[in-house]
């Protein structure tokens, strides 16, 4: 089967199991034009990896589990939003670890952080997650094995895995998941305000809405 269809099924089954879980939640939203929340915030941490421009005028904010499919899934919207606004969008990624196993795949991500290679192994990592994120039974030396053909240096990562600094940058999510109320992932907040209604389209006017105010 050609596997960009598969891809792309994956992409559209996966988002809309979850906009129906999100849609049983709804969420109010001020009208006003919402301002990013700042550093040092439940939302954005001094530690958090951020792509895109630092200093771009609008933030999204992505509460996500490299395990979870539905983060997967998205990621090419993100990259969209991304590739049509190059200078006027970061994300910000924030850790919410809920699936077995997701936390050692976290630790790797900021090893990876430490070596420069976070975006290029956070792309590994999702392209091979169907390999290695097998719920109730993670396998995470796969996930290893993607990070180190992603360019990671292996025997360097697993020095640093267990640093008391990735120790408190996991505390710090975790905590900070419960304080924002992040039930499931992905969960998005663009500018501050969380997205209202779950859906790629959804977040894309979301993103649109805000550039053109800042403009």
């Amino acid at each position: 089967m050609n596997r960009r269809f598969v891809v792309m099924g994956t992409l559209v089954l996966a988002i809309a199991l979850f906009t129906v879980a999100w849609l049983m939640q709804e969420r109010s939203a001020p009208t006003e034009l919402a301002t990013a929340a700042p550093t040092g915030s439940a939302l954005i941490r001094p530690h958090s990896p951020i792509l895109g421009p630092e200093d771009a005028p609008v933030t999204i904010v992505e509460f996500f589990d490299p395990a979870c499919e539905a983060c997967r899934a998205f990621h090419p919207v993100l990259t969209d939003i991304r590739q049509r606004y190059p200078e006027q969008v970061r994300i910000v990624m924030r850790y919410a670890a809920f699936h077995d196993g997701s936390d050692t795949v976290v630790r790797l991500l900021e090893a990876a952080r430490r070596q420069g290679l976070f975006e290029p192994v956070l792309e590994a990592l999702l392209e091979e997650q169907p390999a290695w994120a097998q719920h109730g039974s993670p396998q995470l030396e796969m996930a290893w094995q993607a990070a180190g053909e992603a360019g990671l240096d292996l025997e360097k990562a697993r020095e640093v895995i267990d640093d008391a600094a990735i120790d408190a940058v996991l505390e710090q999510d975790a905590a900070d998941v419960n304080t924002v109320r992040v039930q499931q992932t992905p969960t998005f907040f663009v500018d501050g305000r969380p997205l209202q209604r779950f859906g790629a389209e959804e977040l894309m006017e979301m993103v649109r809405l805000q550039v053109e105010a800042r403009s």
